[in-house]
């Protein structure tokens, strides 16, 4: 398969290129320009391009373990909101005593009668500890959970199945009032972020770039791996695990890599998504917005690292979109549009370009005519 090259192409590199820059510009044109003038970029505009790219990073994540490495994970929604709850317990620290009851303590927990801090929350009200939390906690979940489902061989759909089921029983522990984190309403009214009010156009437009940097350097990142020697050792695992046992490797290595990799990648994307915002809650572990990001992958184009980006902007576009013009149908619209990719574009909108591009005028073959080849 050589279809990461080709989308790394002079000419790929160049539109990447293009379109970051675009990116770049849309909080400047924010900053720059007052409501009303033609070149002014609304702060709706940038936030929901900010949440989007977040879900990018999410769907990219996922595409290095199901297109490269042939693991399809149902799961990865708990990896995002872990993240996003470790993020969210500095956020919640840094409201200090601005919240309703005018406590030290989150609003939820004077509620509920907590007296201090439980355990698992000490050196929170430190950004970066935070920031160290957000790597090592899904990390080190998804280490463990690799380690035992991959030595155990547990693969294919059962694999993808086991999946759902944790990030299912996470989610209902998290909706649990005693854990410490919300319960039902989970984390929200965020204040201030490493002293700044988290409303502050600066601020925002500082959330931004910074996902669209982290965005842009994670798409490296897997650009250097899948095209390294360890990338093509991915693809042996997604292809012929067995031929790559008989001739020496052990997958286990490998996948656990990778695995981990994802997760911690996820877990970024969710952090960053949190402040911009502004809440997070255990439905965001619910399996439907796992199986969202599955769909964002295979409709953009699974195994392609661009596609699932360009599918998590393509899908989330149009449910803004269904959302307000048509609330109910949705559902139906998503499941439709999943069908149809499956049916008609299995390699997703980025994977079917180059065969639409042949279709193009001036980039048919050439065929000479007999008086011409005479």
């Amino acid at each position: 398969m050589n279809r990461t090259s080709s989308l790394f192409s002079r000419r790929a590199w160049a539109v990447l290129a293009a379109c970051t820059l675009a990116a770049a510009l849309l909080p400047v044109l924010h900053l720059a320009f007052p409501d009303g003038h033609p070149l002014h970029v609304s702060g709706y505009a940038v936030g929901l391009v900010g949440k989007f790219m977040c879900y990018a990073l999410a769907a990219l994540a996922l595409d290095l373990v199901w297109g490269y490495t042939g693991i399809l994970s149902l799961g990865h929604g708990l990896f995002f909101a872990l993240g996003a709850y470790a993020h969210g317990m500095y956020l919640m620290r840094a409201i200090g005593r601005d919240g309703s009851y005018g406590s030290v303590l989150p609003d939820f927990m004077v509620f509920l009668d907590w007296k201090d801090y439980p355990w698992y929350w000490a050196f929170t009200d430190h950004f970066w500890y935070c920031m160290l939390l957000v790597v090592l906690v899904p990390g080190l979940v998804a280490f463990v959970f690799g380690w035992f489902a991959f030595r155990s061989r547990i693969k294919g759909v059962y694999f993808s199945i086991i999946t759902q089921a944790l990030t299912y029983a996470a989610m209902l522990l998290f909706f649990r009032n005693d854990t410490g984190f919300g319960g039902n309403n989970g984390f929200t009214d965020f204040r201030r972020i490493l002293g700044q009010s988290i409303t502050a156009p600066g601020t925002r437009v500082a959330l931004y770039l910074a996902t669209l940097a982290l965005l842009v350097g994670a798409l490296l990142l897997c650009r250097w791996i899948v095209r390294s020697k360890l990338g093509r050792v991915l693809q042996g695992v997604r292809d012929a695990e067995s031929r790559l046992m008989f001739i020496g490797y052990d997958p286990l290595a490998f996948k656990l890599f990778v695995w981990t990799l994802s997760a911690v990648l996820c877990a970024v994307a969710g952090a960053l998504y949190v402040p911009q915002v502004g809440i997070i809650n255990p439905s965001e572990m619910s399996p439907a917005n796992s199986i969202e990001m599955v769909v964002w992958v295979a409709i953009g184009g699974r195994g392609t690292l661009v596609g699932p980006i360009v599918g998590a902007f393509a899908v989330n576009g149009l449910k803004s979109w269904f959302t307000a013009a048509f609330p109910d149908l949705w559902l139906f619209a998503l499941g439709l549009l999943f069908i149809l990719v499956t049916l008609f574009m299995r390699r997703g909108i980025l994977g079917t370009l180059p065969a639409i591009a042949r279709f193009l005028p001036g980039r048919r073959p050439v065929v000479a005519t007999k008086e011409e080849a005479a």
